[in-house]
């Protein structure tokens, strides 16, 4: 059998050590920064803002919110965008794009050490979970009006789809509530640790 190496692996191979280590230095430079300061009373804005959110999402019983509006936009352009890479990656790129803008998002203000943005996108990178999860629910019921980007006469339920592929759609509910559950573990973890940040940065300031 005749074997072909890729130059640009074996490159990668050889040169992968060095990239790593200095993907190390570069992200301990980004932890050795402090974060921007942030009035207290922007914080306390936006804690308000926050919890204003997650009442009015629970309030809702899983239903779509005006935030998911937003949501949508990105789900079917992610489904337009990784459909150039084939219809697998096609209808799991409507959630992998709607999960990856905020990340992305995150990681940037993260690295750039803005407390308050850093939260806000972290935030409502977790608040898509919950988008997930009611979507992942009514794979088995299909109960839900569908959107589409494409062909108006060939609407997919991406999580039917998915779920029927991988023999787990009779979980569907399990699967949503566990998705669910670790959004808002996140969303409230988010605003926990932003009233952390802003009491730390209150309590060493000089008297």
């Amino acid at each position: 059998m005749l074997r072909r190496r890729s130059t640009a692996v074996t490159c990668l191979a050889k040169r992968g050590p060095a990239t790593i280590r200095r993907m190390g230095e570069y992200l301990q430079s980004i932890l050795a920064q402090d974060w921007r300061p942030t009035s207290r009373y922007s914080v306390a804005a936006w804690v308000v803002f926050y919890v204003g959110f997650l009442i009015y999402a629970f309030s809702r019983h899983g239903a779509f919110l005006f935030i998911d509006l937003a949501n949508l936009v990105v789900h079917e352009g992610g489904h337009l965008l990784f459909g150039w890479f084939g219809p697998t990656l096609g209808l799991w790129g409507g959630t992998i794009l709607q999960w990856l803008v905020p990340l992305l998002l995150a990681i940037y203000f993260f690295s750039q050490r803005q407390t308050t943005a850093f939260a806000f996108c972290s935030f409502f990178f977790f608040e898509n979970w919950l988008y997930t999860a009611t979507y992942m629910a009514d794979a088995r019921a299909m109960l839900l009006p569908l959107v589409t980007a494409g062909d108006s006469d060939y609407v997919e339920h991406d999580w039917h789809t998915i779920f029927s592929s991988l023999g787990v759609l009779r979980y569907d509910t399990k699967i949503a509530a566990v998705v669910s559950f670790l959004g808002w573990l996140g969303m409230l973890g988010t605003v926990f640790w932003l009233v952390r940040k802003c009491l730390n940065a209150v309590s060493t300031q000089p008297a």
